[in-house]
């Protein structure tokens, strides 16, 4: 089959594996199955109750809920201090000069468990206003998401620079927002963003400068002998790794990046 190979080989297979996803789907959720059609019961209801509140189908909050994970790794980049806290600990890495010691999973999960450390008030904030109160059916799903979009804009607020916003709302042509509760919220996740990318390598560039002494020492002294064939990084690396020991570095690198951040 001449068009199946051709088909194979331009779609990857991450996309194959996407598109046959949204088939069976839509094939759920738009095709009454044998079951339902006997029991008379549609896969997509929305049902409006006396006082206005609508009640969605399993069906509906299944899909919802696998959209809100496709989701979650952007939210984790754009609303928490995730992105902070990586870029700090590879930046870290580099000035150490160890290669890929730590590896990247071991980077990525230090900075996921700092990240839920820090945003730890932010997460007991929501699933008090929002979640339970959503659980428990004292408000619908509109009310829980306004009541959790609440502490994460004052988090972000907080750390996000007053230049980095105004040159944003400028962009959008929003210059009648008064106040800082009219910020959109796509416009605040993105004034934050830049805010923690400039904020983690001005991080970095403090933690590189003692690293960059010793290389600048090493290299000096090797010159100074007449050793130009002996890389300065392979010397340098134990003076490093000993004063980064010696000075307890992760124990000051993980209470700095927590006292970072403004959480109330």
């Amino acid at each position: 089959m001449p068009v199946l190979n051709t088909a194979e080989a331009v779609l990857p297979m991450r996309s194959r594996l996407f598109l046959q996803f949204l088939l069976i789907t839509f094939a759920f959720l738009w095709i009454e199955t044998p079951v339902f059609a006997a029991a008379g019961i549609q896969a997509v209801t929305v049902t409006t109750n006396a006082q206005g509140g609508q009640t969605y189908s399993v069906t509906l909050q299944i899909l919802a809920l696998m959209t809100a994970l496709t989701v979650l790794p952007a939210l984790l980049l754009t609303m928490t201090s995730f992105t902070r806290i990586v870029i700090v600990l590879s930046l870290l890495r580099q000035a150490l000069g160890t290669g890929q010691a730590p590896s990247n999973q071991v980077l990525l999960g230090l900075s996921l468990f700092l990240t839920i450390f820090i945003m730890m008030p932010v997460f007991d904030k929501v699933n008090t206003d929002a979640v339970q109160p959503y659980l428990e059916e004292k408000i619908d799903v509109t009310t829980a998401m306004e009541k959790a979009s609440g502490p994460f804009r004052q988090f972000m607020l907080k750390q996000t620079r007053e230049s980095d916003l105004e040159m944003f709302i400028r962009i959008s042509g929003n210059a009648e927002l008064e106040s800082a509760a009219d910020v959109p919220f796509s416009l605040l996740m993105s004034a934050f963003v830049t805010s923690e990318l400039k904020t983690a390598f001005q991080i970095g560039f403090l933690i590189f400068l003692p690293f960059l002494i010793i290389d600048l020492v090493v290299a000096s002294v090797l010159m100074s002998m007449g050793m130009m064939m002996l890389s300065p990084m392979i010397v340098s690396l134990p003076f490093k790794i000993m004063l980064f020991v010696l000075a307890d570095g992760w124990s000051l690198i993980m209470e700095m990046l927590a006292a970072s951040f403004y959480v109330s």
